[in-house]
C-alpha cells in the first residue's frame, strides 16, 4: 500500500474512498401508529410545474464592496494536494488547466518562485477535473481515477510522466473500480477492485500499469465488503458485514472450510463494528495494525503478530479514536499516531522521529499532516493546516531539519481578512458532549474572545456522512458565510465518527430523532450565550446535512429562519432502495444504524423519520440543490418534495445542475449555486451579498422551479 499517511477508514470499505451522504437527524416525536401518507410519484426535474403563484417583486437584499469574491472561495485552487515521487526526484500537484484540475509534475527541488515556470501539465482532463491521485513506486507513473458526471462509476488511469500517454486501466463501461494498493516490492503494478463480473462485489485483480494486463487474483464470492492485502499483493483480510450489523474479518490464506467460507479471523460485535477495523499490514505481512474499541470506549492503535495473535497497545486516548498514522516508507512500521479531539494532535511512537517533530512544531499555530514521504525517507512533504489562512505546502530535509516553503493552496487568500475558527463543547440535553466549531463574522467581535459584541444572524451548517465529522481548520463555506456576516457553528452532533462507539452508537435509529435534538440543543445555547439572534438562524447543509435541513423544516417548522439543503434525502424508505450496487454487502449496516425497510413497522417507522411526509408544515423558505447524475441520493429525492410543496402551494427555489452527481464537482457549478444561496440567504437572514453578476457563466444550472422567489435570479437566467 502506499504508506506515508495511514488514514483511518470511517464507516466500512465505501467511505474508505469517500463519504456516504452528507446527511442529518431531527426528533421524532411521532404519534404512535397513525399510517403515513403516501408518497407522491417522483416526476423528473424537467416535468415539475410551478404552480405557485408569483410573488411580488423581491427586494434587492443590501451588497458590500469590501467582501471576499466567490470566485476566492469556490474556483479552483491555485495549486493543491502535492505529492513526492517515491525516488524523491518529482513533485506532482493539481492545478488549473484551461480551468479545469489536472496533474502538473515538477522537479522536487524547484524553488517555490519557479515552480509555476517549470511545471508541466501530464494530464488532459477537459471535464470535471481530477481530484485524487498517486505516485506508481516507478516514479515514473501517476495513477488516478475519474467518472462522468457525478455518476461515481470510478475508472482508474495511468498516466506515463515522461511521454503523457494515459492508459485506462479499467475499460469497462458501467463498473466503479477503485485502487485497493501499491507496492515497492512491485512498482509496476498496482492492486485494483473492480465489480465486472457482479454488480454488488469487487473482485481483486493485479493490474500492470505499463500495459493494462490484468490478473485476477482473488474472486469475490464470499459477499466480502472489503479486502485488505499485503505487499506481495496476497488478499489476506476479507470484511463481511453479518445480519446484526456486526462484522466478521475472514482469513483469506487459511483453507476454506465445509461451507466453502474462510475462517473467521477476527469477529466485532455491532456496537463495535465502526470503531474497529484493521489499518493495513507492515512490509513484512507478519504485523497487522488495528484499530480496538473492544473493551474499551475509544479507538486504540494495537500492533498485532498475525501468527500468534498477540497485540501490543501503541496508543489510547480516552476522549477520541486515534484517527491517523504515518508509516516508515520501506518496513511500514507505524511511527507517529494522530489523535482529534477538538484539535488533532500527533503522538510520536518510535523515537527516531522526536527531533523532526520538534523541528515541525516550528512552523507555526495550526495543525501539521505528513502528506507524503520519500522511499529512503530523506524527505516528506508536509502541510500546515489554519483556521484563518491558506494550506500551506513545505518540503522538509530531514538530515538538516529545514522545512522550505512550496506555496499555498489560495494564495490570494492571505491579501484578504480571513475569520478565526473557535472550538466550543456544548452539553446536549441527555449529557453528551458535543464537539463543535463556531467561526465569528469580522467585525463582530472586537476582543477576539469568541462571543460577538451583540447577538448576529447565525447558519447551523450541519456536516454529511451522517459517519464522519466536522474539523478545525480553513473551511470555504465557513469562510464565505462568516464574511457576508453570519456566524457559523457547526456541531459534531452524535453519530459524528472519531469521538468514541458510545457517541456513535447514540445515534442508532435517531435519524430525525435524537441527532436532531442535538442540533437544538447547539442552538439553544447560541441563542443564551448570546452569539445568536432567535429569529435569524438558518440551517444548511449538504447530503445528510441536506437531510437534516428538510428535518429542521418540517420537524421544527418555526425553529429556523431559511434552510438550504444541498443533495438531501428526504424519504428514507426511497433512498435505502436506490443505493449503489456494490453497497449491498453492507445493507445491514443501514438497517441497524437507519432503519429496516424490510418489514411494515420499519417502514412505518422510517415514513416517521422522513420530511416528504410532513411536507405540509414547512413554513420558511427552503432552496434546494441537485446534481442529476447522484448515485446515492437519486435526484428523484429532491423531485419529489418539490412536487410536494408545489401540491401544498408551498414556494420552493430548485436549482438542478444536469452534470453532478453527489456534490458539485465543477467550479463553475459550484460558483453558480453559491451565488445563487447568498441571495437567498441574504433575503433570509440581512446579511449582505455580492450580486450573481457573471457567475453563472460556464454552468450548467437549470431551475426547474421557484425562480422567481430569489432576487435577480430569472433574469440572470434569462440573460445567459
Amino acid at each position: 500500500m502506499n504508506r506515508t499517511t495511514i488514514r483511518t477508514p470511517k464507516a466500512r470499505w465505501f467511505t474508505r474512498w469517500s463519504h456516504w451522504l452528507l446527511l442529518v437527524a431531527l426528533p421524532g416525536l411521532i404519534a404512535c401508529g397513525s399510517s403515513p401518507p403516501p408518497a407522491p410519484s417522483t416526476p423528473t426535474a424537467t416535468d415539475l410545474p410551478d404552480p405557485t403563484p408569483t410573488p411580488p417583486a423581491v427586494p434587492a437584499p443590501r451588497t458590500d464592496a469590501t467582501l471576499i469574491p466567490r470566485d476566492l472561495l469556490f474556483g479552483n485552487p491555485e495549486r493543491v494536494s502535492p505529492k513526492l515521487s517515491p525516488d524523491g526526484r518529482m513533485l506532482a500537484y493539481l492545478a488549473p488547466k484551461d480551468g479545469v484540475l489536472n496533474v502538473w509534475v515538477v522537479p522536487a527541488d524547484t524553488a517555490s518562485d519557479a515552480i509555476a515556470q517549470t511545471a508541466q501539465v501530464v494530464t488532459a482532463d477537459s471535464s470535471r477535473g481530477i481530484r485524487t491521485f498517486l505516485w506508481a513506486y516507478t516514479s515514473q507513473h501517476i495513477l488516478y481515477m475519474q467518472d462522468q458526471g457525478g455518476d461515481e462509476n470510478w475508472r482508474v488511469y495511468a498516466v506515463a510522466v515522461a511521454t503523457k500517454k494515459v492508459l485506462d486501466l479499467t475499460p469497462k463501461a458501467g463498473i466503479a473500480a477503485r485502487i485497493d494498493g501499491l507496492s515497492a516490492k512491485s512498482p509496476n503494478v498496482a492492486l485494483i477492485a473492480m465489480n465486472d463480473r457482479d454488480p454488488h462485489l469487487h473482485d481483486i485483480y493485479r493490474v500492470d500499469i505499463t500495459t493494462g494486463a490484468t490478473t485476477r487474483v482473488l474472486e469475490n464470492n464470499e459477499n466480502l465488503a472489503y479486502v485488505l492485502s499485503d505487499d506481495d499483493f496476497v488478499p489476506r483480510l476479507g470484511l463481511v458485514s453479518l445480519p446484526d450489523g456486526g462484522a466478521e474479518y475472514r482469513d483469506l490464506r487459511a483453507r476454506k472450510g465445509a461451507d466453502g467460507t474462510h475462517p473467521v479471523w477476527l469477529k466485532v460485535p455491532f456496537e463495535d463494528a465502526e470503531t474497529t477495523t484493521p489499518m493495513g499490514f507492515d512490509a513484512s505481512g507478519k504485523t497487522l495494525y488495528l484499530l480496538d474499541s473492544r473493551g474499551r470506549d475509544t479507538a486504540a492503535l494495537f500492533a498485532i503478530d498475525f501468527a500468534s495473535n498477540k497485540a501490543k497497545l501503541l496508543l489510547q486516548d480516552a476522549r477520541a479514536d486515534v484517527q491517523n498514522a504515518t508509516s516508515q516508507p520501506r518496513t511500514g512500521k507505524v511511527q507517529a499516531a494522530s489523535v482529534n479531539y477538538e484539535r488533532a494532535s500527533w503522538h510520536v511512537l518510535d523515537k527516531a522521529l522526536a527531533p523532526d517533530f520538534a523541528a515541525l512544531a516550528k512552523l507555526g499555530d495550526g495543525e501539521l499532516d505528513i502528506v507524503s514521504r520519500t522511499l529512503d525517507d530523506r524527505t516528506w512533504l508536509v502541510t500546515l493546516v489554519s483556521s484563518d489562512a491558506p494550506v500551506r505546502f513545505y518540503r522538509y530535509d530531514r538530515k538538516s531539519k529545514l522545512a522550505t516553503f512550496l506555496f499555498a493552496n489560495r494564495p490570494a487568500l492571505e491579501k484578504v481578512t480571513l475569520a478565526t475558527m473557535h472550538s466550543r463543547v456544548i452539553t446536549s440535553r441527555d449529557g453528551l458532549s458535543l464537539v463543535s466549531y463556531l467561526t465569528l463574522p469580522k467585525g463582530s467581535d472586537p476582543d477576539g474572545d469568541g462571543v460577538p459584541a451583540s447577538p448576529v444572524p447565525m447558519v447551523l451548517k450541519v456536516h454529511g456522512g451522517p459517519w464522519s465529522r466536522d474539523a478545525w481548520g480553513l473551511d470555504g463555506n465557513t469562510q464565505w458565510l462568516a464574511d457576508r456576516g453570519y456566524a457559523v457553528l457547526s456541531v459534531n452532533f452524535r453519530g459524528s465518527t472519531g469521538f468514541g462507539k458510545r457517541f456513535l452508537n447514540a445515534a442508532n435509529l435517531e435519524w430525525a430523532g435524537k441527532m436532531h435534538d442535538d442540533l437544538i440543543d447547539a442552538v439553544d445555547w447560541a441563542v443564551a450565550s448570546k452569539v445568536a439572534l432567535a429569529d435569524k438562524v438558518a440551517i444548511m447543509g449538504a447530503s445528510y446535512g441536506g437531510y437534516a435541513t428538510l428535518v429542521g423544516l418540517t420537524f421544527t417548522p418555526e425553529r429556523f429562519a431559511c434552510g438550504v439543503d444541498i443533495v438531501g434525502p428526504s424519504n428514507i424508505e426511497t433512498l435505502l432502495g436506490s443505493i449503489p450496487a456494490y453497497w449491498q454487502p453492507q445493507i445491514a449496516f443501514f438497517h441497524t444504524r437507519v432503519g429496516d425497510p424490510t418489514t411494515a413497522a420499519g417502514k412505518q417507522f422510517l415514513a416517521e423519520r422522513s420530511p416528504l411526509h410532513k411536507v405540509d408544515r414547512i413554513q420558511r423558505p427552503l432552496l434546494i440543490g441537485q446534481g442529476a447524475n447522484d448515485p446515492r441520493v437519486k435526484q428523484a429525492e429532491s423531485d419529489q418534495i418539490v412536487a410536494a410543496m408545489q401540491a401544498h402551494k408551498i414556494p420552493v427555489t430548485y436549482v438542478l445542475f444536469p452534470d453532478e452527481g453527489h456534490g458539485f464537482a465543477r467550479p463553475e457549478n459550484r460558483t453558480a449555486f453559491n451565488a445563487v444561496a447568498e441571495t437567498f440567504l441574504a433575503q433570509c437572514l440581512g446579511g449582505a451579498y455580492e450580486p450573481i453578476g457573471d457567475d453563472f457563466k460556464g454552468a450548467s444550472i437549470t431551475v426547474p422551479a421557484g425562480a422567481s422567489q430569489v432576487y435577480a435570479l430569472e433574469s440572470t437566467l434569462g440573460g445567459r
